[in-house]
């Protein structure tokens, strides 16, 4: 055969990566597996001290974080140390408390989601961080 293989340019583009903070493991496993289908890879996490050494050892594009885990202020101490990376990752408050609000300066994601809602979020929060960065590096030219 004398034809080049040719590679997709899809498998070419690198998947954002989101680091998924959750206690609870049912809603961890389906949280995954809707972004996992939208076409992100997801690094799983069910505590806090475990995203907060994640977020150490590697750069992610968002980090979505249960509000409420070991401690009712544990995802936004997740949140606090991503804001504190030099790469900057976007950031979420993932609740199921949809009728209290966490007071907070975080996008703030309902779960459970609907599928097509909660891509479009997650899609919206990583192009926003890329906009961010792309400002921030022709402000630093």
């Amino acid at each position: 055969m004398n034809a080049a293989v040719r590679k997709s340019p899809a498998r070419e583009v690198e998947l954002a990566r989101v680091l998924l903070v959750d206690d609870d493991l049912a809603s961890r496993l389906t949280l995954q597996a809707v972004l996992e289908a939208g076409g992100y890879f997801v690094d799983p996490a069910a505590s806090a001290a475990e995203a907060v050494g994640k977020l150490d050892e590697r750069q992610y594009e968002l980090v979505l974080s249960d509000l409420r885990m070991e401690s009712p202020e544990a995802g936004l101490k997740v949140l606090a140390h991503a804001r504190l990376m030099d790469y900057k990752p976007a950031t979420a408050i993932l609740t199921t408390y949809r009728n209290k609000r966490p007071d907070v300066r975080q996008p703030v994601l309902i779960k459970p989601e609907d599928v097509p809602g909660l891509l479009d979020k997650v899609a919206d929060l990583i192009s926003h961080r890329a906009a961010r960065m792309v400002e921030r590096q022709l402000k630093q030219a």
